[in-house]
């Protein structure tokens, strides 16, 4: 009788430590997510600047400002990470539309404005592809905690579910990285 309520004692013990394992994962995904949102709170907040500052060179480039303009709002007010991830990858196109656009323009790269905010924005992309990869690192773990045994079970008995990760289509055009050099 003793060994059975030693064995019970080990296994309570090793559930306890494993549900701990699954609860401190999902908060590091979480915190991992929450770096993601301050780069990318920080690039929005950037963009209106920029295209002011580009706007004041290229009048009658409208139709660049308001897909870029259009393009945040909509990342702004993604929900799921799949609309999410989409937004962004438009929005990136949309960046690399008005920046192509300041190309064709001598005075505008010249512009100190411009220049600070380019390098306020390039400064971003890499914090938000380092945030990027640091949240996938967690996700990849806390994925792997909740689908491998025994962590399965548990992670279905208490509501732990997959996460998705926060990817760019490396195929497409908003695959390629935004381009702010001159």
């Amino acid at each position: 009788m003793i060994i059975f309520w030693i064995v019970l004692g080990v296994l309570v013990l090793l559930a306890i430590g494993l549900f701990n394992s699954l609860i401190r994962s999902r908060n590091q995904v979480d915190e991992a997510w929450s770096d993601i949102e301050v780069q990318l709170k920080r690039r929005y907040d950037l963009i209106p600047n920029l295209v002011s500052t580009v706007k004041g060179y290229a009048a009658h480039e409208s139709g660049v400002f308001e897909k870029v303009t259009q393009a945040r709002s909509q990342a702004m007010q993604a929900g799921s990470m799949a609309e999410r991830l989409k937004d962004e990858n438009q929005l990136s196109g949309a960046l690399k539309s008005l920046f192509a656009v300041a190309e064709n323009y001598p005075e505008l790269k010249a512009n100190q404005n411009f220049l600070q905010l380019q390098n306020d924005l390039t400064d971003t992309e890499d914090k938000i592809q380092a945030a990027r990869r640091f949240y996938n690192g967690n996700v990849r773990d806390y994925n792997t905690k909740i689908q491998t045994f025994p962590g399965n079970i548990f992670a279905s008995m208490f509501g732990f579910t997959k996460r998705e990760f926060f990817d760019i289509d490396e195929k497409g055009p908003e695959g390629q990285p935004v381009k702010v050099e001159f």
